[in-house]
């Protein structure tokens, strides 16, 4: 389960259908090893010894790190994602090492060189794996002991790894403290949760293993059970059980740290849910980390979790008594904004302890779409006790009492057999129908697709698909005020079929005021199979767990549909009838608090920075009369560089900057493009005057630059953020600024660059007022006073929600409208394309092109398409011939197409690949400036 970027690497394909799976460099004969030494200035040396283990019938290619000598410490084994091998996780192991502890990462069966079949952690199979290398690390001299033969071991792991973490606590007592990172409690759970068969991950799961035939038989033999009729049965629920945590929930009571992500379709938030309880019940610690990241993509916050990870094992393993093992509950939140300088958008929320998913239940009225209530329209109404909710399955005990467990699935339903206590929504009813082959099916979650979906609905931007007449809709009248929604929220139907099961998906959206935009978070949905003994009474759906915010204003839209894109619905037609029974409980886990803002770096870092600059000034005063003088021939070019390099401290061949060359004109907005790493920022730097090039020379209007250069004072720039006071208003805090520079106040143009920036009214209130995107526009502002003629910009929209993103970039184009030019360094390659005329693209500290956008792009509204197999001719005309559709083509490995729109939207194409069978594994937004961005730096590290 694959991240390319990330450390981890637990991902399942994505959308360029890259696999986890890594060979290991060198080859080594059974039972031999290597030593290889792992090292760099700032930390101790790391020793690896590979080494293939003969255990339990397969060979076991395993990896050992150690640092500091001979003496004791504690033990970690590391397990890998699902397609990966132990190279996924060596960073990892290595950081580990260099703290103290003797790490071990090894490739399961079936990944890597590792041989035998994949039994997916069966006891028998990679669990006792697992315990295999305990008893090896049981050996090591350098391996502490807490008896003979049992050392001193936590294990962690992300997914695949993070199950292996949990199985092997349960079935090997030797294991002191677990991480598990993103992973599953119970895989049956995860994969029929309530009995509907999620066919789209299944499928990615078995692929991505390299194969049905990879997998042990008895597994192979029941996806393909599964995966033919489309409903899983007792049998598949069983094998998949008894080879999951779940199956062991009483005997795992050692210290968990649990970490999973918010943005998971494939083990969504609930299989934490389910961990959690389980290992605290043992009466062992237990803590949670709800991460922006997860299996759909997001921000895995890799050296974060990693940290944490570091700090639980030095407490639980180590022993070190003030080791920081951080909260009982924590959850990273987007939207944020810090109280005094405005710099952080993505901040942690906490609570001593974990809430579970029904905390401060609200409850909400709702009522037909486009119908309002009757009294209290969308009012917020206690629901008492916020007590949890079983995570999973049905408990059968509900508000009236006397309900029977069902012993089905565990898809998160209360089967109800009295009314309970609140009154129906006006008790709606609406009957949709369940259409012929399931087709086309709704969307919400498209699996596989890395910053596709569910990133977009973290930027408030929906893609999702109900088909008239295939769903049932409720709604909520807009909010008096927010509501910030922390876990599962919970409705009560009552569900009716003309024929069968019902098979129906819940979801949640958040809608704008004015109805024109429905985002669903992170793009989850939760599936119900309700069978005819159920029908015909209440019962109480859980939907997905998430974190989110909805803003007073807004509206909440309860939709019920017949079918979705991921899961596998009846192939027969049916009609549903679908009544509301309750209002919509939201739970609000009021204990969990975000942080207070950090203390802003101008406190402590003004005075320092003031003598810093003082000596700096002295320094350089001579090297001035040393500058080159001018070039007459460049005196109306805005910046120049020609053949400049810049190498790395204390080496003698490795540059951050070589032989780079470019040339900006006026009224330019140039975007500095380039992967991490590439030297963007040391190019900024060195233009800026504030380091020096090794070679080469910069030229800003014929002036070359050295720190100290007088025409700096033409140049204005937005580095890192800006640091205001913030008790004073935006115009104070911009005289403020001027007035520190030492030049002439009417040399400053105010009130111009305001005007630009775009502030208004707001200029008049104290800063600690303002919004993120108005503290960006002043920091912008105080960059453009007195007009410099060059504006150097370092990721100007870092943090801001797409509406301030537009408005940056606005003021970004209104300024070089006047003859000025503007350089902007960012990730955001939509607004780049969007905002600049020209651009400079690096990789590895060298130009890889110059040019315009359009030169470089190309444009065209443009979707990548993949698929779980190749697109045929046929099949590919089709597609280009539907309406809407400016062109189709395949891409060079022909499992994926490039669709042109011309007029179709996103979701009326998915909808149509569908109809025509198109095997769809993802499909996400594909911009001319990314593929060729991609293009070119795969082409300069050729």
């Amino acid at each position: 389960m694959e991240k390319p970027t990330s450390r981890w690497r637990h991902r399942l394909p994505r959308t360029r259908g890259r696999w986890a799976a890594v060979v290991a460099a060198l080859a080594v004969l059974a039972g031999a090893g290597t030593w290889t030494a792992v090292a760099d200035d700032s930390a101790p040396s790391v020793q690896r010894h590979d080494r293939m283990m003969k255990m339990n019938g397969v060979s076991v290619d395993t990896s050992y790190f150690t640092s500091g000598g001979s003496q004791r410490r504690p033990a970690v084994l590391i397990g890998h994602g699902f397609g990966g091998s132990k190279d996924d996780v060596r960073a990892q192991a290595e950081k580990l090492a260099a703290d103290g502890y003797a790490v071990m990462t090894w490739s399961a069966r079936g990944f890597g060189k590792t041989t035998g079949e994949i039994t997916l952690n069966a006891p028998d199979g990679e669990v006792a794996d697992v315990s295999g290398l305990i008893d090896w690390l049981a050996g090591r001299p350098e391996v502490r002991l807490d008896a003979e033969g049992d050392p001193r071991v936590g294990v962690t792991g992300a997914s695949y790894g993070g199950a292996v973490s949990l199985l092997a606590a349960g079935h090997d007592d030797r294991v002191d403290a677990i991480a598990p990172v993103i992973s599953y409690w119970n895989l049956a759970d995860a994969l029929f949760p309530d009995g509907v068969f999620k066919k789209l991950w299944a499928g990615i799961f078995v692929s991505s293993g390299g194969g049905c035939e990879k997998f042990q038989k008895q597994l192979c033999e029941m996806y393909e059970r599964v995966a033919v009729t489309g409903k899983p049965d007792a049998a598949a629920r069983a094998l998949l059980t008894e080879r999951s945590p779940a199956a062991v929930a009483d005997r795992i009571d050692v210290p968990a740290l649990i970490v999973q992500g918010q943005s998971d379709s494939l083990f969504p938030l609930g299989q934490a849910d389910a961990m959690a309880k389980a290992v605290k019940a043992n009466g062992a610690s237990v803590s949670v980390d709800w991460i922006a990241g997860g299996h759909d993509g997001g921000d895995d916050e890799v050296d974060r979790v990693e940290g944490r990870i570091g700090d639980w094992f030095d407490r639980y393993l180590k022993e070190e008594k003030g080791a920081d093992t951080g909260p009982g509950f924590r959850v990273t939140r987007t939207g944020g904004v810090d109280s005094t300088d405005g710099a952080a958008l993505k901040r942690g929320a906490s609570s001593a302890t974990y809430p579970g998913l029904s905390s401060g239940t609200r409850k909400i009225t709702l009522t037909g779409a486009g119908q309002r209530p009757a009294t209290g329209g969308g009012q917020d109404a206690p629901a008492g006790g916020g007590q949890d909710r079983p995570a999973g399955g049905r408990d059968g005990a509900a508000a009236g009492g006397g309900g029977q467990d069902t012993g089905d699935t565990g898809g998160g339903r209360d089967e109800l057999t009295a009314g309970g206590q609140d009154a129906p929504s006006g008790g709606l009813t609406q009957t949709f129908s369940n259409p012929a082959g399931a087709n086309p099916p709704s969307i919400s979650a498209v699996p596989g697709i890395g910053g596709g979906l569910s990133q977009l609905s973290s930027l408030g931007v929906g893609l999702s698909l109900d088909f008239p007449g295939q769903h049932a809709r409720f709604e909520s009248a807009p909010l008096d005020s927010a509501v910030h929604v922390t876990g599962s929220p919970t409705v009560r139907v009552n569900v009716k079929a003309d024929q069968g099961d019902a098979v129906l998906f819940g979801k949640v959206y958040d809608v704008s005021p004015d109805g024109t935009q429905q985002v669903l978070p992170s793009q989850l949905v939760s599936p119900y199979r309700i069978t005819p003994q159920e029908q015909g009474k209440p019962v109480e759906l859980t939907l997905p767990a998430i974190d989110h915010e909805v803003d007073a204003g807004h509206r909440l839209r309860l939709v019920l549909s017949a079918t979705d894109l991921g899961y596998a619905s009846p192939a027969e037609p049916a009609t549903y009838t679908v009544t509301l029974d309750g209002p919509l409980a939201v739970p609000t886990a009021p204990a969990v608090k975000t942080a207070a803002a950090s203390l802003p770096w101008w406190i402590w870092g003004l005075p320092a920075a003031a003598a810093v600059i003082s000596a700096a000034l002295l320094l350089t005063a001579r090297r001035r009369t040393a500058t080159p003088g001018p070039d007459p021939a460049l005196t109306g070019v805005p910046l120049q560089i020609t053949d400049l390099s810049k190498k790395y401290a204390k080496s003698s061949d490795r540059y951050a900057v070589r032989d780079l060359g470019f040339r900006v004109e006026k009224g330019q907005v140039l975007g500095l493009l380039g992967p991490n790493g590439a030297g963007k920022t040391t190019t900024l730097r060195m233009l800026m005057g504030l380091i020096t090039p090794d070679a080469g020379e910069i030229r800003v209007f014929g002036h070359a630059i050295r720190p100290g250069a007088p025409v700096l004072s033409r140049v204005g720039s937005f580095v890192e953020g800006a640091g205001f006071l913030p008790h004073l208003s935006g115009r104070s805090n911009l005289e403020l600024y001027w007035q520190a520079t030492g030049r002439p106040a009417e040399d400053a143009h105010i009130d111009e660059a305001l005007e630009i920036a775009g502030l208004g009214d707001a200029l008049a209130r104290a800063v600690r007022t303002y919004s993120q995107g108005m503290r960006q526009r002043l920091a912008i502002a105080q960059a453009m006073l007195g007009m410099p003629d060059l504006l150097i910009l370092d990721e100007p929209t870092n943090g801001l929600d797409p509406p301030q993103i537009r408005e940056m970039r606005d003021v970004m184009i209104r300024y070089a409208a006047g003859g000025r030019t503007v350089i902007v360094s960012s990730h955001l390659l939509s607004e780049v394309e969007q905002s600049c005329t020209h651009l400079v693209v690096m990789d590895r500290g060298q130009l890889v092109q110059a040019g315009p956008v359009a030169e470089i792009t190309g444009s065209g509204d443009m979707l990548l398409v993949t698929t779980d197999a190749e697109v045929p001719e046929a099949l590919l005309d089709k597609v280009a011939a539907l309406p809407g559709i400016g062109s189709a083509v395949r891409t060079d490995d022909s499992r994926g197409l490039l669709v042109r729109l011309d007029g179709a939207t996103a979701a009326q194409l998915v909808a149509e690949l569908v109809r025509l069978d198109v095997p769809v594994t993802g499909v996400g937004p594909h911009r001319r400036l990314e593929d060729a961005f991609l293009t070119l730096i795969s082409q300069g590290s050729a």
